[in-house]
């Protein structure tokens, strides 16, 4: 059975496009909205298993609905399409359990693959904004390291073994090994040597 959908956007010939697009693919659409204030009316009217919703829209953004659906406990499941690759907005999105996060010049390829996850409880974030937000981030934990565990971490990088580091640094080798297992533990990496020099070696760009 095909679920019931619901989509709203304020441009009108977005909105023609989806809506003919999801009819000729045999999806249930059962109406349309231009703004977040009738967006959010029909969800409550028809409660849709998803809604399909533009972020920028009059009176209520498609975050803003999502809010408001989660404090309801509204069960629709949200698909946000947008032009914006952001990475605060991908983080709302992720916080508000929002299902799927689609960007608009990709919508007609990815929409129909998004709802077939959506439905299966999977949430879909178009590959191309997760590449975007992800390509330069620097992963979890770098942050939290002392000045010392960093320079250390730039040492391990460049392939130096724990005896050249404390040379260069004039500190015993224990004192290296006791930072080395900091850095691990701050960066949640197992305790083979290996895993910590190739992580320092991808990673050392973002010190």
């Amino acid at each position: 059975m095909n679920p019931t959908i619901i989509i709203a956007d304020d441009h009108p010939l977005v909105l023609k496009g989806l809506e003919d697009f999801l009819s000729e693919n045999d999806f249930n659409v059962l109406a349309s909205a231009k703004n977040g204030k009738e967006a959010l009316a029909l969800i409550k009217a028809h409660v849709p298993d998803i809604a399909i919703l533009d972020i920028k829209m009059p009176f209520y953004s498609g975050l803003q609905i999502a809010k408001k659906c989660k404090a309801a406990n509204i069960n629709t499941k949200i698909i946000l399409i947008t032009f914006e690759k952001d990475e605060k907005i991908y983080n709302d999105a992720k916080k508000l359990g929002i299902y799927g996060y689609v960007l608009k010049e990709f919508a007609l390829d990815e929409i129909e693959h998004c709802i077939h996850s959506v439905i299966k409880d999977k949430p879909y974030f178009s590959p191309d904004l997760l590449a975007y937000i992800e390509v330069d981030k620097a992963p979890d934990g770098l942050d939290s390291l002392t000045q010392a565990e960093t320079k250390i971490f730039r040492l391990i990088g460049a392939n130096k073994t724990a005896t050249e580091i404390a040379n260069e640094l004039f500190i015993s080798t224990r004192t290296v090994e006791k930072h080395k297992n900091n850095i691990r533990r701050k960066l949640a990496l197992d305790s083979k040597s290996a895993s910590l020099y190739f992580f320092a070696k991808e990673n050392q760009k973002y010190l």
